[in-house]
């Protein structure tokens, strides 16, 4: 009787478990396509090729975010041309040469520390130091190199975890056949781990392309129409800052929506790229 009475309650309890969890999975959803449907249905109708196309025209009243699109474009070449080879390179030192673990230990705990600042403080952080210290002005290169320190702690800590997925016994079998520590590296670890490394690359972009507050502090809100060398050192809105001025500064929310429904897309195809890199590296290795 008294094992029919607990296996009741195991059972009822099992049971309320499962109506919890499904509500919190149904209820997540449910924000996310509301998001979704609510951000893409009042932005797309407003999306055109002269939006598109054209910058700003204060004469003929015309909004244009080509600009911005490339402002966008600029400073995340710009930060993962940085990033990459700190992130990586960083990585690999502290996953196969470093050797006191206990300086390792303290570096990936202060990593991990800056991973969780907010972004406003990197911001504040940039144009005291870019801006102003280095005398580099607003610009798309103080926000650049400030969006680098707040995605490097990501990027490093990916490529460890990336690093260490990697067998032991396949680092051995190279050693065991003669090959140095950076031959072993550069074509038994690197090859058995690169979509890790693509994965955080791809969530580097994708935190870039988001990222606002840092940038109003450091790269400023212009709509000017530059090449890439003169466009790095000169202020200009990324699509999250345009998004913020149109709608905060100027009142122009279809044109803020628009954006919006552009950045939402962008997140799309960043996550589906992710997906896709993962499962074709993952049937690579298996072959």
């Amino acid at each position: 009787m008294l094992v029919q009475k607990l296996s009741f309650k195991r059972r009822s309890y099992m049971a309320l478990m499962q109506i919890v969890m499904g509500l919190a999975t149904l209820s997540t959803a449910v924000l996310v396509l509301f998001l979704l449907v609510y951000v893409l249905g009042k932005g797309i109708p407003h999306l055109s090729w002269e939006l598109l196309s054209t910058r700003p025209s204060y004469l003929t009243e015309r909004i244009g975010i080509l600009p911005d699109i490339l402002n966008t474009l600029y400073i995340v070449v710009a930060a993962l041309g940085v990033t990459i080879p700190l992130g990586v390179g960083a990585a690999i030192y502290l996953t196969e040469y470093a050797e006191n673990r206990r300086v390792v230990s303290v570096i990936e705990l202060a990593a991990e520390t800056l991973s969780g600042i907010p972004s406003i403080i990197y911001g504040l952080v940039g144009m005291l130091f870019f801006c102003q210290f280095l005398s580099m002005k607003t610009s798309l290169l103080a926000g650049a190199l400030t969006l680098v320190i707040m995605n490097l702690p990501t990027m490093m800590r990916t490529t460890q975890e990336s690093l260490k997925t990697v067998p032991q016994s396949y680092r051995e079998g190279a050693f065991g056949l003669g090959a140095g520590k950076w031959r072993v590296i550069s074509t038994v670890v690197l090859p058995g781990c690169v979509d890790g490394i693509l994965t955080g690359c791809i969530l580097s972009v994708g935190r870039i392309i988001g990222e606002s507050a840092a940038l109003l502090f450091t790269a400023g809100f212009a709509h000017s129409l530059n090449g890439f060398l003169e466009g790095l050192h000169s202020a200009g809105a990324t699509l999250t800052v345009a998004l913020y001025v149109y709608a905060k500064e100027q009142g122009e929310f279809d044109v803020a929506f628009a954006i919006a429904a552009i950045l939402i897309l962008l997140a799309l195809v960043i996550d589906l790229s992710t997906s896709l890199i993962g499962r074709y590296f993952k049937h690579w290795r298996n072959t």
